[in-house]
């Protein structure tokens, strides 16, 4: 997906600064798709060049004056069509250097992959506190939610059900190194 998509998503409701849109990417969309602030701002002035946005200054008290940016109907035509374009599908395909560090695995390095997967895990929890606290909060009753708000719901459900996956598979690693460690302290025999 181009992070374009991302944006312009971002924006169907509300018209907001490079700022606030990179606060609030940080917070919904950029669980999923991560990106820079410096690359959001990029793409802003680049959807503004093609029409796609709108950027209008809005005058501040004591700091400079700020951009803010909105759809125009070119660019949510584009969206829609986007919407409409078939998906490349990943089915879970991961670029993570951890798991080629597994595929190394040793008696030198298990205590270092070890403490690697206790710190996902516990990274894997946050998110998932995160995750939750946003659900009871803002999608406790999914089926009276308008249609879009449903679909961001559909998301975050996904982001829950992959997380506790994600725990899950923590839970059998450290699991199974501990007992190649105390296998390893044993020694041989």
């Amino acid at each position: 997906m181009a992070l374009r998509y991302a944006i312009m998503t971002a924006l169907l409701e509300d018209e907001l600064s490079g700022y606030d849109l990179a606060r609030s990417f940080d917070k919904s969309l950029g669980f999923f798709w991560h990106a820079s602030h410096q690359q959001i701002y990029r793409e802003l002035r680049r959807l503004k060049d093609e029409g796609w946005a709108t950027g209008r200054e809005e005058p501040q008290q004591g700091r400079p004056d700020r951009v803010v940016y909105g759809l125009t109907d070119t660019g949510r035509e584009a969206l829609a069509a986007w919407v409409l374009e078939k998906d490349r599908m990943r089915l879970q395909e991961t670029k993570d250097d951890f798991y080629v560090k597994l595929y190394n695995l040793s008696p030198d390095n298990i205590g270092m992959i070890t403490e690697r997967v206790q710190v996902r895990r516990e990274a894997m929890m946050e998110r998932l506190y995160l995750y939750e606290r946003i659900r009871r909060r803002h999608y406790d009753d999914p089926e009276t939610l308008p249609l879009r708000r449903k679909g961001v719901y559909l998301a975050l459900l996904g982001g829950i059900m992959s997380g506790r996956q994600y725990l899950a598979w923590c839970d059998e690693a450290l699991e199974l190194l501990a007992r190649a460690s105390e296998e390893l302290e044993q020694g041989p025999g």
